[in-house]
């Protein structure tokens, strides 16, 4: 399983967070003082130079006046999560 910022599926979820936050009307600096964080986390995040769990995807999407819900929903379709999983350079198969 690749775990990289550079796989398809992480610049789908990239394009999501920017896509959300355009949505929303803010700029990266005005999300970042939503979320409390410098607004070059807003930056690094929609770069891919940060990468985001779970939990910080849901802040910054509601913090864009979104449903984090609705987003995923979104999201995961268009993923392709039903092929096999591929492994990182160097991985071990299990």
């Amino acid at each position: 399983m690749e775990k990289s910022v550079h796989s398809p599926e992480y610049a789908l979820l990239r394009a999501e967070l920017r896509r959300a936050r355009e949505a929303g009307g803010l700029s990266q600096r005005q999300l970042a003082e939503r979320l409390d964080v410098p607004h070059s986390w807003v930056a690094k995040v929609e770069t891919g130079e940060r990468r985001i769990d779970l939990v910080e995807f849901c802040w910054f999407v509601a913090a864009c006046g979104e449903d984090s819900l609705a987003a995923i929903g979104r999201l995961v379709p268009r993923m392709h999560l039903g092929r096999a999983p591929r492994r990182a350079k160097g991985g071990r198969s299990k």
